[in-house]
């Protein structure tokens, strides 16, 4: 019998990852401390009527032309191996799935970010992942980037989660607006689980659980971002508002435990269900 596919989707900076990605590395290479780096970028932002991200993406190859530093693919890739993670990250992915197994469940995990993916390709957690979503650049014959070949802001956000929804490629930009049948969809919103922390997430968070699904805020342990996340809970944006701590036995552990063993039962329901439909006809 097939597996019941289930789609884990994550935001990664201050979800899986303690901080931004590129504060580890990217930006003390860049001579310039992250608060510093963030506080100019946002700035350059605002005066050029640029959307955040992008002019961040803008703000970084600019920094390095004026320092002589090259962002190559393989600059970036090595700042992924630099990351760290909330508790329990490393051994999460093995442990969730060995869990949804034991209830003929398929989990597929899934990153949609506004962080880089040719920083997270570089990251020790990558191979968990069916696919990525995030920033990226364009490169010249040089192997600098000179462009953003890809932006995610919250508004994209919302359709790499339709992509997901219909089984669709990151890359089908044109299929994602077609209109397909709820019951040909690969994974309904009822089994898609999103992670989140941030201001980007909340439209994503709030259509996973307008259409069934489930969407859990995290923050930091004991730092002020619990009050955010307490405060999305309190206006019905997200179902949980849980410390970014997946080891077994905590919050994040328990409650996704929960949810699987509820999509599990529902899924046997509808079974037994087919089967009493089939003795009337």
């Amino acid at each position: 019998m097939k597996r019941t596919k289930v789609a884990f989707v994550y935001d990664f900076d201050e979800t899986l990852s303690t901080t931004y990605m590129q504060d580890y590395l990217l930006i003390p290479q860049l001579g310039m401390k992250p608060e510093t780096f963030w506080k100019k970028a946002n700035a350059w932002s605002v005066e050029n009527h640029a959307d955040q991200v992008t002019g961040s993406m803008y703000y970084f190859t600019k920094m390095a032309r004026e320092k002589k530093i090259c962002l190559s693919r393989e600059m970036l890739k090595a700042c992924g191996c630099h990351i760290e993670y909330f508790e329990g990250v490393t051994t999460w992915f093995q442990r969730i799935n060995k869990y949804g197994h034991y209830l003929d469940l398929d989990i597929e995990h899934y990153i949609i970010s506004s962080g880089y993916e040719e920083i997270i390709e570089g990251c020790s957690i990558r191979p968990h992942f069916k696919e990525v979503a995030g920033c990226a650049f364009a490169f010249d014959e040089n192997d600098f980037p000179i462009w953003p070949a890809r932006v995610v802001n919250y508004q994209a956000k919302i359709q790499y989660l339709s992509k997901i929804n219909k089984g669709l490629k990151k890359l089908d930009d044109k299929a994602v607006n077609e209109y397909t049948p709820d019951e040909k969809r690969r994974i309904p919103f009822s089994r898609i689980i999103y992670f989140g922390d941030g201001l980007t997430d909340i439209p994503s968070m709030k259509m996973v659980k307008a259409r069934s699904g489930t969407a859990i805020a995290v923050y930091k342990p004991k730092s002020r971002q619990k009050t955010k996340a307490l405060q999305m809970l309190k206006e019905n944006r997200v179902d949980f508002a849980l410390p970014a701590d997946y080891s077994e036995g905590k919050g994040i552990d328990t409650a996704v435990k929960t949810i699987l063993n509820k999509i599990a039962a529902c899924r046997d329901l509808e079974g037994l269900k087919k089967q009493e439909t089939k003795k009337i006809k």
